[in-house]
């Protein structure tokens, strides 16, 4: 059985134990992709701990719930709600990036327990999850399929392509998020391409989007569920208003924390800030 964490207090402080175990994992790799991750935990939260149906002993299951973090630069995230939730052992986490470990930096299916498809190249996670939607519905398996993409990684044409692809095929079991969190690998996303409207955009492509809050997990567990609950040949979008490095004092509301080394005194700071949130 999956996690359920129902109260907004309980998936505040599921997401604050991702967090927590999300920076312990960099530490011991001696750095990693801090900003984009710790952006995603309230979202790994919701996914992991209230609304998919998943079996850690039977990861590959084909009716399963599947996610594809097409910012795959951000595996620690994942790697961290999947050892939450059974995946594997938590104290794997502490072989993030090591020689002959099961985590590498950027996620693979074919080594991590838990994850559903490899990414890494951004864009590409967009149109294999629009593939796997498509696949489940043309087999007429169980589940659906959630893709997370980055704010930067909307710069990337094949997203929109995918957009296309997903409407064409009516894919009302695709729900994209977008991690808005402004800042993309070498400053501010809207400096770098400004995208305007985002939801605009995904609307404008045949998906029913919606901007919120994307550290409010009772607000995203919410609109989940209700999107969920319309199966209506649309593709759902929901762009998540998120804060780069959020939840620790060492990265948010700061630039330059896109990749970061993370030293003693960083972990020691993080021990102090994380100790009665996640115990």
């Amino acid at each position: 059985m999956n996690i359920q964490y129902e109260t907004a207090e309980a998936l505040q402080k599921f997401a604050d134990r991702i967090r927590y175990c999300a920076i312990k994992s960099m530490y011991a790799a001696g750095g990693g992709h801090a900003g984009g991750v710790l952006s995603l935990c309230e979202l790994m939260a919701v996914l992991y701990g209230s609304v998919m149906n998943y079996d850690p002993a039977n990861p590959r299951d084909v009716h399963a719930d599947k996610v594809v973090l097409s910012k795959g630069h951000c595996g620690p995230v994942l790697y961290a709600a999947l050892a939450l939730s059974g995946f594997f052992p938590v104290s794997e986490l502490d072989t993030l990036n090591k020689n002959g470990g099961r985590l590498p930096s950027h996620c693979d299916m074919n080594k991590t327990p838990g994850v559903d498809m490899t990414t890494g190249s951004l864009g590409q996670g967009a149109s294999t999850a629009a593939g796997m939607a498509l696949g489940k519905k043309l087999q007429r398996r169980k589940g659906n399929v959630f893709l997370v993409l980055g704010d930067g990684e909307l710069n990337e044409g094949q997203v929109w392509e995918m957009a296309m692809f997903a409407n064409q095929h009516k894919l009302d079991n695709l729900i994209t998020y977008i991690d808005w969190n402004h800042q993309q690998l070498d400053g501010y996303a809207d400096a770098i391409c400004h995208m305007g409207d985002i939801a605009a955009k995904f609307a404008a492509f045949g998906f029913e989007a919606s901007a919120i809050d994307g550290h409010d997990p009772a607000l995203i567990r919410e609109k989940t569920l209700r999107v969920l609950s319309e199966k209506n040949g649309v593709p759902k979008c929901i762009v998540l208003d998120t804060v780069k490095g959020k939840g620790w004092s060492v990265t948010e509301g700061r630039t330059g924390i896109h990749h970061i080394a993370i030293d003693a005194e960083m972990m020691a700071a993080a021990e102090a800030e994380f100790t009665g949130k996640v115990n």
